[in-house]
């Protein structure tokens, strides 16, 4: 007879254990120096830093040219989400599929596809696709449309997997064809969990806009990038002011849609 398996708390525990070892590690590799930090000297030019921001630059002139930057922001977020979904959507399908070996070879490329795209970073992608793009936001569109179609493009394979195969075996026996099984028994079940997906990536692929702007793929980062370059810290301070209230505007209306979608 084999060994009785040991008890979910003993398993918890033994995980818990492992996590801890961990963490105590990784304190003792790092060279963390927090009496440093936080000693009085280090606290006040923190503070002196800080205070270096304000007021905000708020002539007529400058916020116009940030309100230009927070809409080019936006809009670089939402083509590379959008694109992302539909790109995303349709590796999903093979990503997602069982059954003979011809699709499960289809299967394992799809996701190495979507490894690859995933496993580099947005400011990687916009780095090499300056170089054939030039400057400007359309690189840092298509850098983000590519790392999102392999975060969601997994994602949504994991929902469609997922779904209750009931209703597309009943369609199946009825000798409907795959995709027309898909629009109406798979995709019905999965369409919130995928909008779920699609607005909590739209909200990273702000904050990711804002960052690409240092290797000048605009927007609002570039302006930051280059503000605080030049130690420009008035003018850094309404740029920033400018993507807290732009993350706010999504992430409400990100809200809002779930809510929405809830009732």
């Amino acid at each position: 007879m084999s060994p009785a398996a040991p008890p979910p708390r003993r398993k918890a525990g033994f995980i818990a254990l492992g996590v801890l070892v961990l963490v105590v590690a990784s304190f003792a590799l790092l060279d963390l120096r927090w009496a440093d930090f936080l000693s009085l000297d280090a606290l006040g030019r923190m503070a002196d830093f800080a205070a270096s921001f304000f007021p905000p630059q708020g002539s007529a002139a400058f916020v116009r040219k940030t309100l230009n930057a927070t809409l080019e922001t936006l809009a670089m977020s939402l083509v590379g989400t959008a694109l992302a979904v539909g790109f995303g959507l349709v590796l999903a399908l093979p990503a997602s599929a069982q059954g003979a070996a011809g699709t499960q070879v289809l299967r394992g490329l799809t996701r190495s596809v979507l490894n690859a795209l995933r496993s580099v970073p947005e400011l990687v992608w916009a780095s090499l696709l300056l170089i054939a793009a030039g400057l400007g936001p359309f690189p840092g569109t298509l850098a983000l449309a590519l790392h999102t179609t392999g975060v969601l493009g997994r994602l949504f394979a994991e929902s469609i997997e997922n779904a209750a195969p009931e209703p597309a075996f009943a369609l199946r026996l009825r000798g409907v064809d795959r995709l027309r099984v898909f629009m109406y028994a798979t995709l019905p079940q999965i369409g919130p969990q995928l909008l779920s997906y699609s607005l909590y990536r739209w909200e990273n692929n702000i904050r990711a806009a804002a960052v690409l702007g240092v290797v000048g793929a605009g927007g609002l980062g570039q302006m930051l990038y280059y503000h605080l370059g030049l130690f420009h810290m008035r003018e850094s301070c309404t740029v920033l002011i400018a993507m807290i209230g732009l993350v706010a505007l999504v992430d409400a209306l990100s809200y809002l849609a779930r809510r929405v979608l809830d009732r």
